[in-house]
């Protein structure tokens, strides 16, 4: 593992998969996306991550027009590395999630190492009352439903984004098969070094939080890439924070944000991404830790530069 000199925190700022009624802080309209990012990004973090909502009723959407209402207003307003998804949301096609980005040709963006059963329809019976007539079927609908990412599919996005664009990308593994798909397409010469490897924890078919298996994933990313790659992290809901930290105390990055929890502490709801990235900030200065700015975090990762994007 290729340890940073400073932690780069990323905020992922709204997601795909937390619905309106879950929250009341959770940014929706492009207005709230991009005051939320900028916001983030002056707590600390290094890099947004963003996914794009239905102004009227917060459902995912690819639509590029939309990514586009609040991309220029970030860089506008800030320096931070702008990173998008292309996992899109359960359902979207690929020509769909790679619409958005293939517009914006970002720095950074997301890319799912494999097909995953992603289950939050746990979270459908948590609410009796619902703010719109998607949330619950949505939700429910990833029971029968799986995230796609074949190697054809992921193969097509390296070319099109990476390749066509010049961008670069945060391999999201979640589970420690996904490592061995990266390093698949790094031994075929498709993809360089340095890689920024995030591994996930806690999604229901996905592998669990369980501390060893972050010390897991470590060990077979270090067998596999060496020096070639930088660890981050993240847990969702409440294993958010344990698993930044644990992330930062082994030498690797973080990520926090609305998209993987809706909550700063035990049942308290964030009232703000910034607010969970002024948290982990504190308590990596508490370790004796210092904080990547998005140029440092630029020069890390090698990215392109925000003069180089689309927006």
């Amino acid at each position: 593992m290729r340890r940073a000199k400073k932690v780069i925190i990323t905020c992922a700022v709204t997601g795909s998969i937390h619905t309106p009624t879950m929250s009341q802080h959770l940014p929706i309209t492009p207005e709230q996306i991009a005051h939320e990012a900028v916001a983030a990004a002056e707590a600390g973090a290094a890099i947004v991550h963003l996914h794009a909502r239905e102004p009227l009723d917060g459902r995912p959407t690819a639509n590029p027009d939309l990514f586009m209402e609040f991309l220029p207003r970030i860089k506008q307003q800030s320096d931070v590395i702008i990173n998008t998804t292309t996992g899109g949301g359960p359902g979207m096609t690929i020509d769909e999630r790679l619409a958005g980005p293939l517009r914006a040709a970002p720095e950074l963006a997301s890319l799912n190492m494999g097909t995953l059963n992603f289950g939050v329809f746990g979270l459908a019976d948590r609410y009796s009352k619902w703010q719109h007539d998607w949330e619950k079927p949505f939700l429910e609908s990833t029971r029968s439903g799986f995230q796609s990412n074949t190697f054809q599919q992921i193969e097509e996005i390296i070319v099109r984004l990476g390749h066509g664009c010049g961008t670069r990308f945060e391999y999201e593994c979640y589970d420690v098969g996904h490592l061995y798909s990266l390093a698949h397409f790094a031994d075929r010469g498709l993809i360089k070094p340095p890689f920024l490897i995030q591994c996930i924890f806690g999604i229901l078919g996905g592998i669990g939080a369980d501390p060893a298996n972050l010390l897991h994933m470590r060990e077979i990313a270090d067998r596999l890439f060496g020096d070639d790659y930088y660890l981050s992290c993240f847990g969702v809901g409440r294993d958010q924070m344990p698993f930044v930290t644990m992330s930062a105390l082994l030498g690797g990055n973080v990520r926090v944000g609305l998209e993987d929890s809706l909550y700063i502490a035990r049942g308290e709801l964030a009232e703000s991404n910034a607010a969970q990235v002024g948290k982990i900030a504190r308590i990596l200065r508490e370790l004796g830790l210092e904080i990547a700015t998005p140029a440092e975090a630029r020069e890390a990762l090698e990215l392109k530069g925000g003069d180089q994007v689309a927006f």
